[in-house]
């Protein structure tokens, strides 16, 4: 058998080759990660989509440098939900929330909910914020370059803070905010709380140059 052959019988093998809905290809087993584009080149290489079945690590990578970047950003947008409120330390309540808007956003656009999910994360995530420089016993603030691990943290922490500000004295439940801030950040709107916080300090960088 020539070394063509074996090439062909290969790419056969692996054409046939079909993956366990769930396992490492699909997130919550509905929605197909791999068809996923990322429209700002900065964030493409952060943006993890890996999901094997739950997403849920039990903090596996809590202490390693950088371990965050080994999470899916679909766990770590759950997490920040939790932070506070009454979803504090209710993760499988948080992850419900969760599964339920993907499920509302691709019921009502027909697309993969994911796209809309990383689009809000792309215009939510800052492009530059301000330091303090001391000079002596002056302190000036400093336009700086935002890194893009940093941008991608900014914009899950602000994201999962619209969607539970939205509660507060509110009858809306915590899946119709999520589903309101994602698609308001997607689209670019200055009223999604991600987009107005993501223009203000940039807005307060630009001056301080």
């Amino acid at each position: 058998m020539t070394e063509a052959e074996v090439v062909e019988e290969i790419k056969e093998e692996v054409e046939e080759y079909r993956p366990i809905a769930g396992i490492g290809t699909l997130v919550f087993g509905k929605w197909d990660a791999s068809e996923i584009t990322c429209k700002d080149p900065g964030l493409a290489p952060y943006i993890n989509l890996t999901t094997v079945g739950v997403p849920h690590t039990g903090g596996r990578h809590a202490n390693a440098w950088f371990g965050k970047a080994k999470l899916s950003v679909v766990e770590r947008y759950i997490n920040k939900l939790m932070r506070t409120g009454p979803y504090t330390g209710k993760k499988q309540g948080a992850m419900k929330a969760f599964e339920a808007a993907l499920d509302s956003i691709a019921s009502k656009s027909g697309g993969n909910p994911l796209q809309t999910f990383v689009d809000a994360i792309c215009n939510g995530a800052p492009m530059e914020e301000i330091t303090r420089i001391k000079f002596g016993a002056v302190s000036q603030p400093k336009a700086v370059d935002s890194s893009p691990s940093r941008r991608l943290d900014v914009a899950l922490r602000n994201l999962a803070k619209g969607a539970q500000q939205g509660t507060h004295k509110s009858k809306r439940t915590l899946t119709s905010c999520i589903i309101n801030e994602l698609n308001k950040a997607a689209a670019g709107d200055v009223t999604s709380y991600s987009v107005s916080k993501k223009e203000e300090l940039e807005r307060i960088a630009a001056s301080a140059r």
